[in-house]
């Protein structure tokens, strides 16, 4: 018989995230609601206006990443043959980045959502492709996510701090900031295994 001592009785269990308890429940919502309107297309036009409506939004999805693909292996290939912001890691100006393009995230995420059977995922893919829509939500994702990546303890901003240093000529030097004010690890003195 062993005396050890019982561990102290949960008050509550954990508490799921909202995105946990959520985004199934959305992602089903969107099924439901993509099958229902492809039926009342259906309906008004016909089962094959349906099927060529889907192959169509596949074709141009396949298309539009492709095309977005080929757009950002392009500017990577000449950004390393340029020594340009990819290859040295210095960050380019406002006027380099808005006169290339600044981007191919929506685009594909625009050609994904085309490729998606349903209308309401090619009216999203839609607006990811349309350039006002696509900068505005360009803008508000690029807010979002710089929000939520400062505020995250022992998040990927945390993990990955990044320093600028303004120059007097206006250019801004990207780094890596290295804190050496921690006292390093004690070292181990673990024998050496044999190889």
């Amino acid at each position: 018989m062993t005396f050890a001592a019982t561990p102290p009785p949960r008050s509550r269990p954990p508490q799921r995230s909202r995105a946990r308890r959520f985004v199934p429940l959305g992602v089903a919502a969107w099924v439901v609601l993509e099958i229902w309107l492809l039926t009342l297309v259906a309906d008004a036009a016909g089962g094959l206006t349906v099927l060529l409506l889907l192959v169509a939004g596949v074709v141009a999805g396949g298309y539009v990443i492709k095309r977005a693909g080929r757009r950002a292996w392009k500017n990577l290939t000449e950004s390393v043959q340029q020594g340009g912001p990819a290859a040295s890691g210095t960050s380019a100006g406002p006027e380099e980045q808005k006169s290339s393009g600044s981007g191919n995230t929506l685009p594909m995420l625009g050609g994904l959502l085309l490729m998606f059977p349903g209308l309401l995922s090619d009216a999203a893919g839609l607006l990811c492709l349309f350039p006002p829509t696509r900068k505005l939500l360009h803008r508000r994702a690029e807010r979002l996510l710089t929000r939520q990546v400062r505020y995250t303890p022992g998040g990927l901003g945390d993990a990955f701090q990044q320093a600028r240093m303004h120059q007097q000529d206006g250019k801004i030097v990207q780094g890596e900031v290295i804190r050496e004010d921690e006292p390093p690890s004690p070292r181990r003195d673990d024998p050496q295994l044999p190889r």
